[in-house]
């Protein structure tokens, strides 16, 4: 069984032409990045780092990386957004590798290879978030770290993060989250356990539509990054 889910995979296919619009119905990702980049920098050096971005989308954030002078590959089950990905690369003279493939494939041909894996803004689309752990695991060297976000599951992330973000405030397209697949820092933290991933932070991502600025610290509310190093044998 692939960990897809293709109706997940299909709506943000169709996203792959307003991607890189900073005015967009993305715009607070364009937004976040900046300090998404500046808190995976507190945890690992970029500059020289072989770093794999798990769910990259049409590239923001690995785009961000390889700015940091990260050798950096991209991977996503979503066609359309690759297309765009290297698209953008190109015109902007990054060299990154970014594949069409899913997560298990990707730690199967390069297990223990990557300083760095991110995977933000996927692990609550996928139908197995438990695996898409253990695959990220795989894919890192001895010592390497993992670097995870996605939305808290209680009432208040229900009613910021779906109802005040997709309903009232427009931040993100109507029907981007569904609150049932939410994840509880304590549920990704004992998935990583298993494969002997050891936390190092959780902070939680707060962001204000009106100032469209970004703070990253305090308790994981409704967004947050969460943080592991894989332990060395």
């Amino acid at each position: 069984m692939t960990n897809l889910d293709e109706q997940e995979k299909e709506k943000f296919n169709s996203l792959d032409h307003s991607w890189w619009d900073p005015e967009g119905p993305l715009k607070t990702l364009h937004d976040i990045n900046p300090k998404r980049i500046g808190y995976i920098k507190q945890f690992t050096e970029l500059k020289g780092c072989v770093a794999c971005d798990i769910g990259c989308g049409g590239g923001i954030l690995t785009e961000g990386l390889a700015n940091q002078g990260a050798h950096v590959s991209g991977v996503d089950a979503a066609e359309n957004l690759i297309k765009i990905a290297k698209k953008h690369a190109l015109d902007n003279g990054q060299t990154i590798d970014y594949r069409v493939e899913l997560s298990n494939a990707t730690a199967t041909s390069h297990e223990e290879s990557f300083d760095l894996v991110t995977c933000l803004e996927l692990i609550e689309h996928v139908p197995d978030p438990e695996a898409l752990i253990a695959d990220c695991e795989r894919l890192l060297k001895p010592g390497g770290t993992l670097v995870i976000s996605t939305l808290n599951r209680n009432p208040v992330s229900y009613a910021l993060g779906i109802v005040a973000a997709e309903y009232i405030l427009k931040l993100l397209p109507i029907g981007t989250h569904d609150y049932s697949r939410f994840l509880k820092p304590s549920e990704i933290a004992k998935w990583a356990r298993h494969v002997n991933l050891e936390l190092q932070d959780v902070s939680g991502l707060y962001y204000n539509p009106l100032t469209r600025s970004t703070k990253i610290g305090g308790p994981p509310i409704v967004n947050y990054l969460a943080t592991f190093i894989k332990e060395k044998s």
